[in-house]
């Protein structure tokens, strides 16, 4: 490690100002910070000292997301041979994953990070870690076989209108990944909807259909088991399917305490609650189903898990973050029973509340200011009438 410090020492002068490598000094800077503890630190005044920063945090989160990718992967290339009637041993199913997901992420990250480079270039500032995470999460949320030339425009769209136009990382109010995935959904439909596009090369005479496919077309019948679910052998995108892998996931998140448990559980909480309230009212063959499976389908764990819990994105206060989570799980409920051309409502949902985060914020915060001066006023009135 002496070795790869003194090297990147030594090639780092030759990318400082004036020299003939110094435009691409901001590339230089995020490979550097990457690979190596970054060479920046706090100078003067009062910090706290903690060896946690966000490299460290971007790369527990992406840890965190190996369980649910590497089952993915494999769940790739398990339903691909499966609809071709092919028998398969776990490493081709595994191997075909793989490749079909290797063009995906290097297309995001190729793409984001050039995007991220020319920026940080312009505004000579350092490359923020945080498109490590985003370029991760990105291909795991897309079919594998959506078009690489729609998730390069989804990718550029996402980093410069969701992201760079406000400030860079830190000061984005909307997820980028999800923001990718709304690009494509509402700007190319076909690619990411229906019943052929969560297989990759599906075969003709097998159905495709995820469990919210079949719940939009009112097929609660013909829906997966719940071990089917948990397990993650059914057709989706790579991290969404397997519920014990994303389980296993947010157990890294909490015990490093990187993920907030507060958005958590309340988006579990929110969408218990209003799927209870749907199995109450049993109108439509959606709302009959328990609460507890609706958990299980789509992306409403991963995005609870990986997406709700987005320090930048999510509410601050204490307060703020349940109130922020329960809406989450309630709207994903409500978008998905009501509305049958968007049965997925995690997407929306979570968009829906990064708008309105600041606000709970502030209303949180305004309710503290409020109590606290009635509190003082009771203790000042009590002063005076023991005088």
């Amino acid at each position: 490690m002496d070795f790869l410090n003194r090297w990147s020492k030594k090639l780092g002068r030759k990318f400082e100002k004036g020299r003939t490598l110094y435009p691409f000094r901001a590339l230089y800077d995020a490979i550097d910070t990457f690979l190596l503890t970054p060479a920046t630190v706090t100078e003067g005044g009062s910090h706290i000292r903690d060896a946690v920063d966000m490299k460290r945090i971007m790369i527990t989160v992406m840890i965190a997301l190996f369980p649910p990718l590497l089952f993915g992967l494999w769940n790739i290339g398990y339903q691909h041979f499966l609809s071709q009637g092919i028998e398969s041993t776990l490493f081709q199913c595994f191997w075909y994953g793989f490749l079909k997901w290797l063009p995906m992420v290097l297309v995001v990250y190729v793409v984001g990070l050039t995007i991220e480079i020319i920026f940080a270039q312009k505004r000579k500032h350092e490359v923020a870690e945080g498109f490590f995470v985003t370029g991760f999460i990105i291909p795991m949320i897309m079919p594998p076989e959506l078009p690489l030339w729609i998730l390069a425009i989804a990718t550029a769209f996402s980093v410069l209108f969701a992201k760079e136009v406000f400030g860079g990382t830190g000061y984005n109010f909307l997820n980028p990944a999800l923001v990718a995935r709304a690009f494509v959904f509402f700007a190319y439909p076909s690619v990411i909807s229906g019943d052929t596009v969560w297989i990759a090369e599906q075969a003709d005479a097998v159905s495709g259909a995820t469990a919210l496919g079949l719940l939009m077309n009112g097929s609660v019948d013909s829906l997966p088991s719940i071990a089917e679910m948990c397990i993650g052998t059914i057709p989706g995108s790579i991290g969404e399917t397997s519920k014990i892998a994303i389980a296993l996931g947010a157990c890294i998140l909490l015990f490093t305490q990187v993920g907030s448990w507060r958005i958590m559980l309340s988006v579990i909480v929110g969408g218990l609650a209003m799927g209870s309230l749907f199995n109450v009212l049993g109108i439509t063959p959606a709302m009959s189903i328990p609460a507890y499976e609706q958990l299980l389908m789509g992306g409403f764990l991963f995005g609870a898990v990986y997406m709700a819990t987005d320090p930048v994105t999510a509410t601050h206060t204490q307060s703020g973050k349940f109130i922020y989570g329960f809406l989450i799980g309630a709207l994903a409920i409500v978008i998905r029973v009501l509305n049958k051309g968007y049965p997925e409502g995690m997407m929306l949902s979570i968009l829906l509340m990064n708008i309105f985060a600041p606000l709970i914020d502030y209303a949180v915060i305004q309710q503290n200011i409020r109590r606290r001066k009635r509190r003082a006023a009771r203790s000042l009135s009590t002063q005076n009438l023991k005088q």
